[in-house]
């Protein structure tokens, strides 16, 4: 039995939870979604998604909450699955171009925030994603762009010559929102890496 827990502090959760949970039933992968707003709702999970929302405001309270290390710790001793769209992406981040504070800090990666401008200039777009056969169709609303990764951390979309998504072992960095679209095969890439 898989477990997923969305982090639930602010952003896209009710659409990842209904996301993950119809992408489970497509692929015929028993188990659960929860959301995830205490250190104690961390315990069991197999994988955690931090959506997109406001990566300060995220950050912030799940530092104060204790979350942010309960998870580092997770990820160090049981190599938990992470997947961090938009402000996700962002908290995964070791660097942060116009971030204030401190998030996950898992991720060789250095990431700019809202490098596609305001929400007026939000698009979709279809995106090659590294292990996909077709493009995928890419929702980005206010979205990072990742500046450069390295040494272990690997380029898996690009749009254009801009990097929107990265993968570090278990860890899964997407500048768009796979929750917008009814396309279930980015929560596939996640599920295999759990």
């Amino acid at each position: 039995m898989v477990k997923i827990g969305v982090i639930a502090i602010q952003g896209d959760v009710s659409e990842h939870v209904q996301s993950i949970s119809r992408a489970m039933d497509i692929l015929g992968i028993e188990g659960s979604v929860i959301t995830v707003k205490k250190v104690k709702d961390v315990e069991n999970l197999n994988g955690v998604l931090i959506p997109g929302g406001e990566s300060t405001t995220i950050t912030r309270i799940m530092n104060k909450s204790g979350l942010t290390e309960k998870i580092r710790k997770m990820y160090a001793e049981e190599s938990i699955a992470i997947m961090g769209t938009c402000a996700g992406c962002v908290i995964l981040a070791k660097e942060v171009e116009g971030g204030e504070v401190r998030g996950l800090e898992l991720m060789n990666m250095k990431v700019m925030r809202n490098a596609f401008g305001r929400q007026k200039e939000s698009f979709e777009t279809f995106v090659d994603v590294k292990g996909l056969e077709e493009p995928y169709p890419a929702v980005f609303i206010r979205a990072p762009i990742i500046e450069k990764v390295w040494d272990d951390c690997e380029v898996v979309a690009k749009l254009g010559d801009k990097i929107v998504g990265a993968r570090q072992d278990t860890l899964l960095a997407l500048s768009f929102h796979p929750e917008l679209t009814g396309d279930h095969r980015i929560y596939k890439l996640f599920f295999d890496m759990l």
